[in-house]
């Protein structure tokens, strides 16, 4: 591991994989920030003791709505998309998901706090994280500032750390599936995540994750090890430190250049397409943060804690409009 601590040279860098190189590309702005969706006249009002307020997004698995627990506490719900629950094998899945999710805690993770596997249509309730996703602040607010992409690498890092220790691989940690809030970085959504010791539970032609942060690996058809996570979390620096912005050709020093030196090398390590030669989280921890993992009370730039305002404040009229 040493090559985690060695500065990327310009010169004899290697050049982003293909599917890297296709990845690092400029979004084009939201018009509009955070606003919760109504619920359409077929959304459930009610799933589990959970009553069902807004709609925070939608996936190739379900819906995720915004609720609240029967003592008024705000959580998220994610129920099961209806042509799906007639699948005996993506029942098993679920189920199985369900159970490695509740194993997870962590500073930086949303613990799971009800689930219903065996309903008519399985639903799973996690905390609600008031803050918008990092991929909507890289929309809005362009790359972070190194105090903050710092903290955003300790916290996700530190997130990585307790779902691995668990024997779980997240696979398809990504932009979208980082939520940043006024405590720090929170990964979610382990939808598609599954035990690294489970038999495959999809198709065998079917590629689980999110292109553009994929692990070679993944791409081929190799055994899965929680190495593709670390290769996600390279590319998520990549994207949140603005390195995103170059274009197919551009050598990775080339890219990483906008990156403070130490998390350079870690993404630099990250990439690697070997996943034994990519670190942990625990030696991306050690590497940047000097054994202290805690999110600094400064963390967030007063522009970033007017986005998470703005969100908090949609998240409060969806909760209050009947």
């Amino acid at each position: 591991m040493a090559r985690i601590h060695r500065q990327a040279e310009a010169d004899d860098a290697p050049p982003l994989p293909a599917q890297a190189r296709s990845a690092l590309r400029p979004h084009a702005p939201l018009a509009v920030p955070f606003t919760h969706e109504p619920l359409r006249g077929d959304d459930p009002r009610q799933v589990g003791r959970y009553r069902l307020t807004a709609r925070l997004g939608e996936g190739g698995m379900g819906t995720v709505y915004l609720g609240l627990s029967p003592g008024a506490r705000q959580v998220a719900v994610k129920v099961v998309r209806e042509e799906l629950v007639n699948d005996p094998s993506f029942r098993r899945r679920f189920a199985r998901e369900v159970d490695a999710a509740r194993r997870v805690s962590g500073f930086h993770t949303a613990p799971v706090v009800d689930a219903g596997p065996e309903d008519t249509r399985p639903w799973l309730v996690t905390e609600y994280i008031p803050g918008p996703s990092l991929h909507e602040v890289l929309e809005i607010h362009g790359p972070l500032s190194a105090l903050t992409l710092r903290a955003l690498a300790l916290g996700v890092a530190e997130a990585l750390e307790a779902i691995h220790a668990c024997g779980i691989v997240h696979r398809d940690l990504k932009p979208g599936n980082i939520l940043v809030s006024s405590a720090g970085p929170r990964v979610i959504d382990f939808g598609i995540a599954r035990g690294a010791e489970a038999t495959a539970l999809t198709s065998a032609d079917v590629v689980v994750g999110t292109r553009g942060f994929l692990a070679p690996e993944q791409l081929t058809g190799a055994p899965l090890t929680a190495a593709v996570d670390m290769y996600a979390f390279g590319m998520v620096l990549c994207h949140a430190g603005g390195a995103a912005r170059y274009a197919e050709g551009t050598p990775l020093a080339g890219a990483l250049r906008f990156l403070p030196s130490d998390l350079a090398s870690v993404a630099t390590a990250c990439l690697d397409h070997d996943p034994a030669g990519r670190p942990s989280p625990t030696e991306v921890l050690r590497s940047i943060g000097a054994g202290d993992t805690e999110t600094p009370s400064n963390w967030l730039p007063p522009a970033l804690r007017t986005l998470i305002d703005l969100h908090q404040a949609a998240t409060v009229t969806a909760t209050t409009v009947e």
